[in-house]
């Protein structure tokens, strides 16, 4: 069998470009024992990712050049030398950025009964998902019925931190990036209140939204929007930093916020966190998750991309705004 595979090319230097990457093609060996292997259904790409593409330390080791890319992806089983695992089961890996590959069954986890599509299990029910869960009852400790802003709300992890929120009882509101995903957060997911970000009145927008003031801050985008919502906290608020995906393509050095300052009289907790920091509530997550996606009290939007050729545009779409919810690149049927 041969797999295309996406490779990094030369390291980016500020917004990503398509000639960034490079595809190969590559033989993928026969499972020996203890080994699978899979064909990708569907793959993920996600902001994170762009960090890896920056040759530094960081909390996950840096994407070679050269090097096939990895993340997360859903498979088919087309052979296995594992006992546990037959042809045809699902399984969920972080060989992404590929067609095929084999692997020991160790790296791989095999889902087993669906409650949605495959697709799922790289957004609401995967990573991102369980970003939102974490971030929100772990990283901010909600409590039910207080007032949350989520930025970058349209997202694949915003809309699912929105909809927890509101499942909690309470009052959301978002932020998004066009008139047509204000009305998603609004008319379908249930925010309270939401708005386009680029007319600039942010603060604005929070006061209308929340007057009484935010209790929790859901932070996907940093920048602008962190300050903002610095002026607007209520007394020992919560700010949960997932994100700040304003500056992950920036040149040069970013200023933090002019009135950080604020968080020491209102006595404010900011909380930077990664889900593999929660990873004791993963079993919760699974079953809270699943039980609301079977229930229809959370849904979720996909935006696909066909082919692994375009894995380096899905990728680059998720800082222009292209996606609505999850960005998937469908790899087979």
């Amino acid at each position: 069998m041969q797999s295309a595979q996406v490779r990094l090319k030369r390291r980016p230097v500020g917004m990503p470009s398509p000639d960034d990457f490079e595809v190969a093609t590559v033989d993928v060996p026969e499972p020996g024992a203890g080994e699978v292997q899979v064909v990708n259904l569907c793959m993920s790409v996600d902001p994170y990712m762009r960090g890896r593409m920056v040759d530094r330390k960081s909390y996950v080791p840096p994407f070679q050049v050269g090097e096939a890319l990895t993340g997360g992806a859903i498979g088919r089983v087309v052979a296995s030398v594992h006992p546990e695992y037959r042809e045809g089961d699902i399984v969920e890996s972080h060989f992404g950025w590929r067609q095929a590959f084999t692997a020991p069954a160790g790296q791989l986890t095999r889902l087993g009964e669906l409650a949605a599509p495959p697709s799922a299990y790289l957004g609401v029910l995967g990573m991102p998902g369980m970003t939102a869960y974490v971030g929100l009852l772990g990283a901010a400790s909600l409590k039910d019925g207080e007032t949350v802003f989520v930025s970058g709300a349209a997202g694949a992890v915003g809309s699912v931190a929105g909809q927890i929120a509101r499942l909690k009882g309470c009052p959301v509101v978002g932020s998004a990036g066009s008139a047509g995903k204000v009305a998603w957060l609004t008319e379908e997911l249930g925010f309270q209140h939401a708005f386009d970000y680029h007319d600039g009145n942010l603060l604005g927008h929070l006061r209308d939204g929340a007057p009484g003031g935010l209790d929790v801050y859901f932070d996907n985008v940093g920048g602008a929007h962190l300050e903002a919502a610095l002026f607007h906290m209520r007394p020992f608020g919560r700010i949960a930093l997932c994100g700040a995906i304003s500056q992950y393509n920036a040149t040069e050095p970013v200023p933090g916020p002019s009135n950080l300052v604020m968080a020491i009289g209102l006595g404010l907790t900011l909380r930077g966190f990664i889900v593999s920091h929660f990873d004791h509530l993963k079993d919760d997550f699974r079953r809270d998750m699943t039980a609301w996606v079977k229930a229809g009290e959370i849904r979720w939007q996909e935006t696909v991309y066909d082919g692994i050729e375009h894995a380096p545009d899905a990728f680059i779409g998720l800082f222009t705004g292209a996606n609505v919810g999850k960005m998937i690149v469908r790899l087979a049927d």
